[in-house]
């Protein structure tokens, strides 16, 4: 059953929701990442469905205890300024140790995915982390330097083409290939941001559809296989 729960991050404790599959496992481990409304509803939707796929999923709130505003300010800053190490990126990573150590989870198989905000954590993350086997970021930014990802895990990256972000998707696609990273990045033609989220306007079965279908791909092959 999924259920609500807490990790230390440092000094401070935050707040999660894990879904896990049926059974004892050992089970590939997958953090999910909010976008800028925080840990939704739509945000545990996304950690059951990975669940019922096969993952053990723990959605972190990166907004525990904080003002939600202010965080996102900070938050986008860092991603301009100091993408590779800050508060965001540790307590992704204190998420990672807590769900690694699950006696149901297999901590040598470990991925991420994110959305807006969360897919720019992801790729900054993965630029920073071993532990990653996978990442499936969703229209976010890309870390300063680009370069970083150079260091990355294989990246499934899904962008909608009627916003900011499509030009992000293209320039790390590029990028991916040039340092020779596992990577399929698409972008939707029509799609707009957020178009994942199907509690939202921007919803587009589609599109939402078929890179969930990547995403599954991916993580199969980097997780499971």
């Amino acid at each position: 059953m999924p259920r609500s729960l807490t990790f230390p991050s440092g000094n401070e404790t935050l707040n999660a929701y894990y879904a896990c599959p049926e059974g004892t496992g050992p089970f590939p481990g997958v953090v999910v990442i909010h976008e800028v409304f925080g840990l939704t509803e739509n945000i545990k939707d996304i950690t059951q469905r990975l669940a019922d796929a096969g993952f053990a999923a723990l959605a972190v709130d990166l907004f525990t205890g904080r003002n939600r505003v202010v965080c996102m300010v900070r938050f986008l800053a860092d991603l301009f300024l100091n993408s590779l190490d800050h508060g965001g990126i540790h307590d992704l990573k204190a998420a990672l140790t807590f769900l690694a150590a699950q006696p149901e989870v297999n901590a040598e198989k470990l991925g991420a995915i994110g959305f807006c905000l969360g897919g720019g954590f992801a790729i900054a993350w993965a630029c920073t982390d071993e532990r990653l086997n996978v990442i499936a970021p969703y229209y976010g930014g890309n870390p300063r330097p680009l370069e970083a990802v150079a260091r990355s895990c294989p990246v499934v990256g899904s962008y909608p083409s009627r916003d900011f972000t499509a030009k992000s998707g293209r320039n790390l696609d590029a990028a991916l290939s040039q340092y020779g990273i596992p990577h399929d990045i698409k972008v939707y033609d029509g799609a707009t941001h957020s178009f994942f989220n199907d509690r939202g306007r921007a919803y587009d079965a589609a599109a939402a559809a078929d890179s969930w279908q990547r995403v599954q791909s991916f993580f199969q092959t980097y997780l499971v296989e």
